[in-house]
């Protein structure tokens, strides 16, 4: 499976989890519920966004290294980290529910630029059998079978 597959389909199930964030944040006035959901999709999003950080990043940084893309999805990793920090810590009730809707509204336009240009520029630029070694490693860091192959590491 190519690492860009693999990486669309996670973003699928992220998209359920900011469907259920919001519900939460439109149902609940319990600040502890409120960030227990945030928490939830900061572990999400978290170990998403790290998988691209050491594997798709680093393949790409050979092809497109200094141009706006990698340096932009880069940056959008960083801007929800700091949201997520400050959601952590945030007492107003109202804040706290904008700033998780910040946090969903930048991880859905991060995930659209993923789907309609990075991933496009990997296809572009990668092989096919480089986007498989990457998926590869994808499904290792996943603990996942593709395609037949088991990637579990015996621990």
């Amino acid at each position: 499976m190519k690492i860009t597959d693999a990486l669309r389909g996670e973003h699928g199930v992220l998209y359920v989890l900011f469907e259920d964030v919001r519900e939460t944040i439109n149902d609940s006035d319990n600040i502890e519920v409120i960030r227990k959901s945030i928490s939830t999709l900061d572990k999400a999003l978290l170990s998403h966004a790290g998988i691209e950080d050491s594997i798709l990043f680093p393949a790409l940084d050979q092809h497109i290294a200094g141009m706006g893309p990698l340096e932009m999805m880069r940056a959008e990793h960083q801007e929800v980290d700091e949201l997520v920090a400050a959601a952590r810590v945030e007492q107003d009730m109202a804040t706290l529910k904008s700033q998780a809707k910040q946090l969903i509204d930048l991880a859905f336009g991060h995930f659209q630029k993923e789907e309609m240009a990075l991933f496009a520029m990997a296809e572009q630029f990668l092989s096919e059998e480089e986007l498989a070694a990457l998926g590869e490693q994808w499904a290792a860091k996943r603990n996942v079978t593709v395609e037949g192959h088991s990637c579990i590491s015996a621990a």
